[in-house]
């Protein structure tokens, strides 16, 4: 039977994560969870733990609804997480490694900032298929997100990336409406710039604030962010760290 870590970066307690360990079980899938102890947004494919001796501090952690499901909190980025996971940390070497389901949208070239695809980037170069899922959560919901939409989805992608290349990463959204309300699946090309941006200020104190703001641009037509904001389901293969052809050769000896 086919193996699959489960990470993100929102924590180990959350619904999301939650939501895709069920969906991957009811799909036929072996299923481990290891997760960050806490949340770790915006931490991109980072390798930080707290380590003790050299020692990442790993924990069980049951999971209240998925009791047979072995699972472990982990003190540290799931970069690191995604790492261990691919070298055997905690089962076999996984055949697929699941990242998500995020709480709020990963679209752009801001992704290189986003903890849940630095995950699955991680484990691409390391020979193990990803996928990082995120469900397009406002900043300010006042609604219970809708987390089955996204995870009515598993199925179906979990077999994509099974067929795909061994080091395939699959980025996708998913619009927080009822799975009814959803647009058909759309490959999609990144967008220059996130939905969210960063809010970088200088305080008087000289400390510098950073937040999040929506963008009051529209985004640019048929990209992710433009599709994920007319309602459709985006899919978007990344690649990861790999050299740049327009520059081999430009210099000389």
């Amino acid at each position: 039977m086919t193996m699959v870590v489960i990470t993100n970066d929102d924590g180990i307690d959350s619904p999301g994560l939650l939501a895709l360990a069920r969906a991957a079980l009811a799909a036929g899938y072996d299923v481990v969870v290891a997760a960050p102890h806490a949340e770790s947004s915006g931490t991109s494919a980072g390798l930080t733990a707290a380590a003790e001796d050299r020692r990442v501090v790993t924990k069980e952690h049951p999971l209240a609804s998925l009791p047979d499901v072995p699972a472990y909190a982990v003190e540290a980025h799931p970069g690191l997480i995604s790492l261990a996971a691919c070298h055997g940390a905690f089962c076999d070497e996984p055949d697929l490694l699941l990242s998500g389901i995020n709480r709020g949208a990963n679209v752009g070239r801001a992704v290189l900032h986003s903890g849940t695809v630095g995950a699955a980037l991680t484990a691409s170069i390391n020979g193990v298929r990803a996928l990082a899922m995120s469900l397009d959560v406002p900043l300010k919901a006042s609604e219970e997100p809708h987390w089955d939409t996204a995870a009515s989805l598993v199925a179906d992608l979990l077999r994509t990336l099974a067929e795909s290349p061994p080091d395939t990463v699959l980025n996708v959204n998913v619009p927080d409406v009822p799975a009814a309300d959803l647009k058909p699946v759309q490959w999609a090309p990144l967008a220059p710039f996130g939905s969210v941006r960063a809010l970088v200020q200088r305080t008087e104190d000289g400390a510098i604030e950073v937040g999040s703001v929506v963008g009051d641009e529209p985004p640019a037509p048929h990209t992710d962010a433009a599709l994920l904001a007319d309602g459709h389901v985006t899919v978007t293969a990344l690649r990861s760290v790999a050299e740049d052809a327009r520059t081999q050769g430009a210099l000389t000896a």
